[in-house]
């Protein structure tokens, strides 16, 4: 009897690859299933959006600081594609042990959805039971999918073959797909053919990407970035007055005042924007108060509201970055929802919570400081409060980093002391305490700009909110500091326009700029940050002048 060749390395490899292939394929039909499913049913959780979410609650100190410098507002789609890569990955895994063992691949693949399914059902917004279901459905078109391709390889038997060529194909498989011996048994089965793999891979994998793709768009349009159509804000009792040719600058190249609402970054730890019911929404204060206090949408915008300008940066901004915005704000003065409450003696932090259990945490002295206006904001550029920035109703306190202080859907206030509790982003290495540092940002000329020589306009923005900007000054090369013209400042809590002409002579050179705030302090040169309390330093872009 000649005794059959051992499979070459070419032939365990291709055949290796192709179990590989398999289980890629069929993970990307399971993820595309979740997309498909919460797309079409309102409630139905992405995996995807689920794990994510999860993998951002988990994230050690100073991960925060890392993907945001590195991605900016993009850090959420980087998620997303991190979390599908690494499913892909473990999918293609169980392809290789199914290779062997069915069973095996199987297992691999309910493991990974059962860590889905936690992972997606701890989440403050999600419900256990759709959770669930999704998980179902969706590793079961996984497995699914998986046979069938196995199947094609050649490492198992079709779907629906007889019983008595079954153990040929598993023979198959247990000897590392070497060709299943010449017989009555085998001579039945159809030879499963590269081409043919080849083909339901494809098919899979287009399929899988174009529903997933849909499902991903149906799924982003119940989430808006915009407020209700229906909802309407009242007018204001305290108006700011308009903006006049003084208030800005006409530099081509320079930072509006105003970003509109569309423009205006966004920082936080959701991946889909939460989409709240104002008609069911209660915002509650509690905690250290005689007087808790639980107000409904309705009733927050019957008390008087009034509008101001105010500045807000995020904490991971770089030097010079583009994660800080002015605009005009509508909300209640937190003051007197406080006074309503009464603030017992000994409450020294307000706690914000938003409904995705996020939270923040700041001193009571500096929101009741007769210096600063915070306020429970609902509306933006006199638009209701648009969903990515907080609708119905968020925290906005002039002078201190988001983190501590600006919370987006926003559903209780909590009195309570500074020792009592952390905020989310304290025990991960950021500073309890958040005050906005002095800041600028030159916008024009850019880094590795091509200039003629002759007279260039160097502009950007300045802010060091509830302070002001009371200086900004211009250096080229190691030359003298020169002023620069200011806009006029439309409140303490806003940032200024800067612009400086300057006669541009051939070569390279190095532009740098900082500013004095109102209270005297000079923007430091020393950089450093962003963590743990923001990015110090002078902002500097070098140019070529031909």
């Amino acid at each position: 009897m000649t005794e059959k060749p051992a499979p070459s390395r070419f032939s365990s490899a291709r055949l290796l690859l192709q179990a590989g292939v398999a289980g890629a394929v069929a993970g990307g039909v399971g993820i595309a299933t979740s997309e498909l499913l919460a797309g079409l049913i309102p409630g139905a959780p992405s995996l995807v959006v689920g794990v994510g979410s999860f993998i951002i609650a988990l994230q050690p100190p100073g991960a925060k600081d890392v993907v945001v410098s590195l991605f900016g507002t993009n850090d959420k789609l980087v998620v997303n594609i991190a979390v599908v890569l690494v499913a892909l990955i473990v999918a293609t895994a169980a392809g290789i042990l199914g290779r062997r063992s069915f069973d095996y691949g199987t297992r691999l693949f309910l493991t990974f959805g059962l860590v889905a399914f936690l992972a997606t059902a701890l989440q403050p917004l999600s419900s256990p039971v759709p959770a669930a279901v999704s998980v179902v459905i969706s590793m079961a078109a996984s497995i699914g999918a998986l046979r069938i391709l196995l199947a094609e390889a050649g490492f198992m038997a079709p779907v629906g073959f007889r019983p008595d060529i079954l153990g040929a194909y598993r023979g198959r498989g247990r000897t590392g797909g070497r060709p299943i011996p010449a017989g009555p048994a085998s001579s039945a089965v159809p030879e499963p053919g590269r081409r043919r793999f080849l083909i339901r891979s494809i098919e899979f994998a287009v399929g899988a990407i174009a529903f997933g793709v849909f499902g991903r768009f149906l799924l982003d349009r119940q989430h808006p970035n915009s407020a209700p159509v229906s909802a309407a804000l009242p007018a204001a009792a305290e108006t700011v007055a308009p903006l006049t040719a003084v208030d800005s600058l006409a530099a081509p190249d320079i930072t509006p005042i105003v970003i509109p609402n569309d423009a205006f970054y966004r920082i936080d730890t959701e991946l889909l924007v939460p989409q709240v019911d104002a008609s069911t929404w209660q915002l509650k204060v509690t905690g250290m108060v005689d007087h808790p206090l639980t107000f409904t949408y309705p009733q927050l915008l019957a008390m008087p509201l009034f509008e101001q300008y105010v500045t807000l940066a995020c904490v991971s901004n770089t030097v010079g970055g583009n994660l800080v915005g002015n605009t005009l704000w509508t909300g209640v003065h937190l003051k007197e929802v406080l006074a309503q409450a009464g603030v017992q003696s000994g409450a020294t932090q307000i706690v914000g919570r938003s409904v995705d259990g996020f939270t923040v945490g700041f001193p009571t002295d500096y929101a009741l400081d007769p210096a600063r206006e915070p306020m429970i904001v609902v509306g933006m550029n006199r638009q209701p409060l648009p969903a990515e920035h907080g609708y119905p109703a968020r925290l906005i306190v002039p002078g201190l980093f988001g983190y501590v202080s600006a919370t987006k859907w926003l559903s209780e206030i909590e009195l309570t002391t500074r020792e009592a509790f952390d905020g989310y982003w304290v025990p991960l290495g950021w500073a309890k305490d958040g005050p906005i540092v002095t800041e600028s940002r030159i916008d024009h000329p850019s880094v590795g700009a091509q200039l003629s020589t002759g007279n260039i306009d160097i502009d950007g923005v300045a802010w060091a909110p509830d302070r002001g900007i009371q200086r900004v000054e211009v250096q080229i090369d190691n030359g003298p500091w020169q002023a620069a013209l200011l806009s006029r400042a439309i409140s303490k809590a806003t940032w200024v326009q800067w612009w400086l002409r300057w006669q541009a002579t051939p070569g390279s050179h190095v532009i740098q700029v900082r500013a004095t705030d109102g209270a005297g302090a000079v923007q430091t040169s020393t950089f450093g940050g962003p963590a743990p309390a923001g990015s110090t330093g002078y902002p500097q872009v070098q140019v070529n002048v031909a």
